[in-house]
């Protein structure tokens, strides 16, 4: 990687690292399209997925005291099971047809959210985590499914970051076991990640600095934001 590269790596990771820690998710969003532009897809999203693991880390330490474990397990499994399965699918899977799926999910929470049907939405989570962790392993990013399915758990804003940093440390995690193992992941992807490390730190406490700045509808703005920048990748894609 050219010091130009890793220049325009490095400050696409830090913002990714922000918008991670305000909202919860939406790192990969920023993340994987510049690296697959430097580094080609494979590995872009393998970098990506250790990039936003260690991030993750930060993450859930920032966030330790509004970890909603007991509700979250469900949605944390269902993430690692369909993350492992999409990584190993890599580039193989119907990318478009997923896409249409994610798109029609998001509009069908959006409503069902603005009716106030959150039971449905709850028990919907766990098979959101799973298509979530299906389509982030064979294209980097979860779309809005991950969102949708945190969003459906009920949770309060800061209890609801707390549960996609989980859910997203579990689906990372696991993406990069398997990019590592095929050799997808090198000493320079290492480095570079080593060498992150204190923009992880800044990005994650000028994220949650910024998280609490937010007044609820802001933050519910901050979050569909996010659900639709996914949902324009989407389109963009096909």
């Amino acid at each position: 990687m050219t010091a130009l590269a890793a220049g325009v790596a490095a400050a696409a990771a830090f913002i990714s690292f922000v918008v991670s820690a305000s909202a919860g998710l939406g790192g990969s969003l920023v993340l994987v399209p510049a690296l697959s532009l430097l580094l080609g897809t494979k590995e872009g999203v393998a970098l990506a997925a250790l990039l936003l693991a260690a991030n993750n880390v930060f993450k859930v330490i920032a966030y330790r005291q509004t970890l909603p474990i007991r509700l979250s397990v469900g949605i944390v499994a269902a993430t690692v099971v369909g993350a492992f399965i999409g990584a190993r699918l890599l580039l193989a899977a119907p990318e478009r047809l997923v896409g249409v799926a994610v798109v029609v999910a998001m509009a069908a929470t959006f409503v069902l959210e603005r009716r106030r049907l959150r039971r449905t939405l709850q028990a919907s989570a766990p098979a959101l985590a799973l298509g979530s962790g299906l389509t982030s392993g064979f294209s980097g990013t979860s779309g809005p499914l991950k969102g949708v399915a945190v969003r459906g758990l009920g949770l309060d804003r800061l209890h609801m970051v707390g549960a996609a940093s989980m859910v997203s440390l579990a689906g990372d995690a696991t993406k990069t076991a398997v990019f590592a193992e095929a050799s997808l992941l090198g000493g320079g992807a290492l480095a570079f990640a080593a060498a992150a490390m204190p923009l992880m730190a800044l990005g994650t406490w000028a994220g949650r600095r910024l998280n609490q700045s937010l007044g609820e509808k802001a933050f519910a703005g901050l979050f569909w934001g996010v659900m639709a920048g996914y949902t324009v990748r989407l389109a963009l894609a096909w």
